[in-house]
């Protein structure tokens, strides 16, 4: 090896830092002041809204990052002020704005945004973005004041909504403790509200701007306007404040709830080569399935599954072909040939998906579909082509489309959708919140598909598969954090092994049959290899090297079929856990969600527990050495556990059967 690797490159795989959060407090009232964006607004420590920002997003959704001058922040104990200059400049223009932001004691806020464009500016949409939480509110009561007056008593929606619950918005109203009701007004323009878990974000959104005017549009050079965010309480605040003083996150392992899914990858056409290149890994990582791309869009056929054949050997994996056809009328003429592919082959499949190329980009609700074949014209050209072969159904894209397009049910085997988290927004804070978001995609699957359909979810990854919203992924020259864009720099950090440790545990407790993730190789990949974007540190090193994300995928596989296990725990939003029992013992992975040190205390631990960790400092030696995690770890002296940012950690207890 040469150098060493920066902290920088061990968390997140790039030497680009997020910006520091920095706390503002008045009283009861706190926030979190993010680069111009408000997160957090808490009163006595309850989250009353997850965010305010002013966005400038260009017309394939890409966000400008703002550039602020002039900050200045003025904080007494009753009162807090910000004040700065902001700039957006990128190919859709510039746009310059004054913000002007004040929170009080009494738990009112303010934020005025005073805006110009200094050339023509070409957007989707431009100014204030409000977010709620889903947690603690998800089927709880909101009062709408509309635009013309109107007020409509609702709820905040339970399974996720593929339209606008709200439109023409003034102002939003929820309880936030019994008697107490907060108000967020709108001003300057038309809001309406979107259900974000739909790209598994972990808020309801109140944009500005409705989709239904057309988009893009031109911002004017010279043309000022004025946009306002105000939040406000009504009834007497609590005294003193909700904050839990416990330094430690308190996590209990207990009875069994089913079955641990089996965990995959995807496979894109053009990294199957690759993979084979590196056959001790593949049988090392041993995914239990993989999910093989045939796009007929590219002319994909006998090569690629002679390629994804040998990969099926090699990890003993069950392949699902995900095939995107033309999306011509006749699905059965495309489907043919690749039947009788796999037949010559002699490839033995696990599963078909078959989606038409039309639904892999996004139809707005309620605007025309273009021509294409119905879902039964699809899934009757499967079973013909594929006789025998299980059939999956859902969407290859994201879980938005498949709740804006809800497939029949009767001639499907399975369900399936994939997610991304950086649709919106690309900071770490955000990316890791998508987590939270998991569960009720799965709930409201069920709800529209039925229980009686088994769901697979994947492959997910950091990065951009296609983006449905726009010409194409968005470019990342610089290795930052970019919004739909293939190549996150995460991936190869241990970000991207906290983030698969939560959402596996996520979707285990839901009770899924089967999720998959990125890929062998490539943007996607867990396995290192050269490539036609820059991979700082790995690009240097000799030998075969692997990201931390593989040793997690590696050892959750070893759980395939093991009894899933409850874990309770006090601190879900910075700790991701699973644990499971196989073979009379007890497995427990966890992972820190956050970039700051947590302390976990385990209840009840055996004297024989041990721990295997993989944090900052093991970076380098997890890179070269795939079987770092295999070994049995240091003894666990005590019940507590000390995680750095973003680190894993394998614990192996014998307990006493749970069953």
């Amino acid at each position: 090896m040469t150098t060493a690797a920066s902290r920088a490159i061990r968390l997140c795989g790039t030497e680009q830092v997020d910006p520091q959060l920095r706390t503002l407090r008045a009283g009861p009232l706190s926030v979190e002041f993010d680069n111009g964006a408000i997160r957090y607004v808490r009163i006595g420590g309850v989250e009353v809204l997850r965010g305010i920002s002013f966005l400038v997003r260009d017309e394939n959704w890409g966000t400008e990052t703002p550039v602020l001058d002039d900050l200045q922040i003025d904080e007494k104990p009753d009162a807090f002020s910000v004040a700065y200059r902001g700039t957006c400049a990128g190919a859709c223009g510039r746009l310059i704005y004054q913000a002007r932001i004040a929170g009080g004691s009494d738990g009112a806020l303010t934020f005025v945004v005073e805006a110009e464009p200094e050339t023509d500016v070409l957007t989707n949409r431009t100014g204030f973005v409000v977010l709620h939480p889903i947690e603690g509110l998800a089927g709880k009561p909101v009062k709408v004041l509309h635009e013309d007056g109107r007020e409509e008593v609702s709820i905040f929606p339970d399974y996720v909504d593929p339209r606008c619950p709200f439109t023409d918005i003034r102002a939003l109203s929820h309880e936030i403790a019994p008697g107490i009701w907060a108000t967020c007004t709108m001003e300057g323009d038309a809001f309406e509200m979107e259900d974000q878990r739909n790209w598994s974000d972990a808020s309801y959104k109140t944009y500005v701007r409705p989709l239904r005017r057309p988009w893009p549009y031109r911002l004017p050079k010279g043309e000022k306007f004025t946009q306002a965010v105000r939040l406000q309480l009504l009834g007497t605040l609590p005294a003193g404040s909700s904050k839990n003083l416990n330094p430690f996150i308190n996590l209990t392992i207990g009875r069994a709830i089913g079955r641990v899914p089996r965990i995959g990858v995807g496979v894109a056409a053009d990294e199957a080569k690759h993979a084979l290149e590196v056959p001790e890994l593949i049988r090392r990582l041993a995914p239990q399935w993989m999910v093989c791309q045939v796009d007929l869009r590219f002319g994909h056929g006998q090569v690629e599954l002679e390629s994804y054949a040998a990969l099926a050997q090699l990890a003993g994996a069950g392949v699902v072909l995900e095939i995107i056809t033309k999306g011509t009328l006749d699905p059965f003429g495309e489907l043919e040939p690749i039947g009788t592919a796999v037949h010559t082959i002699g490839l033995d499949l696990d599963a078909v998906s078959v989606f038409p190329a039309q639904d892999m980009k996004s139809v707005q609700p309620g605007a025309p579909w273009p021509a294409m074949p119905t879902f039964e014209q699809n899934y009757a050209a499967a079973r013909r082509a594929f006789p025998g072969v299980p059939l999956g159904g859902g969407m290859a894209a994201y879980f938005t489309e498949l709740n804006r397009k809800r497939p029949p049910t009767g001639a499907l085997d399975y369900a399936t959708f994939t997610t991304c988290p950086n649709v919106h927004a690309a900071d770490d804070v955000s990316v890791m919140e998508t987590l939270q978001a998991i569960p009720h995609l799965i709930r409201s699957t069920r709800a529209f598909m039925g229980d009686r359909l088994p769901l697979r979810i994947g492959p997910s990854q950091l990065g951009c598969r296609e983006n449905p919203y726009g010409k194409s992924t968005a470019p990342n020259e610089a290795n930052g954090r970019v919004c739909l864009s293939r190549i996150d720099p995460r991936q190869r950090g241990l970000f991207n092994a906290a983030w698969t440790v939560g959402y596996f545990a996520a979707g285990a407790r839901e009770g899924i049959e089967a999720v998959a993730f990125g890929d062998f190789t490539g943007p996607f990949g867990h396995v290192y290899r050269k490539a036609d974007f820059v991979q700082p540190w790995f690009d240097e090193q000799d030998g075969r090297m692997v990201y931390p994300a593989f040793h997690v995928m590696a050892g959750l596989s070893k759980l395939n079929g093991a009894t899933l296990l409850s874990v309770g725990t006090s601190g879900a939003d910075s700790i991701a856990a699973i644990a499971a029992e196989k073979d009379g013992r007890t497995t427990l992975w966890l992972s820190n969600l956050t970039a700051k040190k947590q302390s976990v205390q385990l209840s009840d631990t055996p004297i024989s527990a041990r721990i295997a960790l993989l944090a900052a400092d093991q970076f380098e030696r997890a890179a070269a050495d795939p079987n770092f995690m295999e070994s049995p770890g240091k003894r666990l002296d005590d019940q507590f556990i000390s995680l750095d940012a973003y680190a894993v950690a394998r614990v192996d207890l014998h307990r006493s059967s749970s069953t």
